[in-house]
């Protein structure tokens, strides 16, 4: 069995989520169990990705309709509480050995956000079990992180309409 690795795919580039996902898809092809963990996505349309399991399995801790980007900063603590459980669920599984392919989605932007601290993070990371891959996105790569990771990939456009 080949050892786990974490994966970052970062950057301003569209398309950091879609590699993410097309990993764990590829994984599921090849008979692994994969993980998808969704944050500040809000409660956008699951269909496609339900329709994925029980090869690739998403979770959403969140509960808002909105994206995150929509909230008062009211319901942005309350989110904190969710998005908490959220990384605490990801770390069990880590700890648990229950996948091989774990996507933390956007759980990047948690730093940038104030729902989580690099700390918070690197400790679910230090919980990965030696098979588990783990792939994280997000626009930035704290150097916390990115010294962890085996394989960090920037995601930049080199050209826009």
């Amino acid at each position: 069995m080949e050892k786990g690795k974490i994966q970052v795919y970062y950057g301003e580039g569209r398309g950091k989520s879609s590699a993410a996902l097309g990993s764990a898809i590829r994984g599921a092809g090849n008979g692994k169990c994969a993980y998808v963990v969704q944050f500040m996505k809000g409660q956008m349309n699951n269909e496609f990705l339900q329709r994925l399991e029980p090869e690739v399995k998403t979770f959403r801790f969140e509960r808002c309709p909105e994206g995150f980007d929509a909230l008062s900063e009211e319901e942005k603590q309350e989110q904190k509480m969710n998005i908490q459980n959220g990384l605490n669920f990801a770390k069990k599984v880590l700890v648990t050995g229950e996948c091989d392919i774990l996507v933390l989605d956007e759980v990047l932007g948690l730093v940038e956000e104030e729902m989580a601290t690099v700390d918070q993070i690197v400790e679910v990371l230090k919980a990965k079990s030696l098979y588990t891959d783990v792939i994280l996105t997000g626009r930035n790569c704290p150097q916390e992180i990115y010294d962890m990771a085996e394989s960090v990939l920037n995601i930049v456009p080199e050209k826009t309409e």
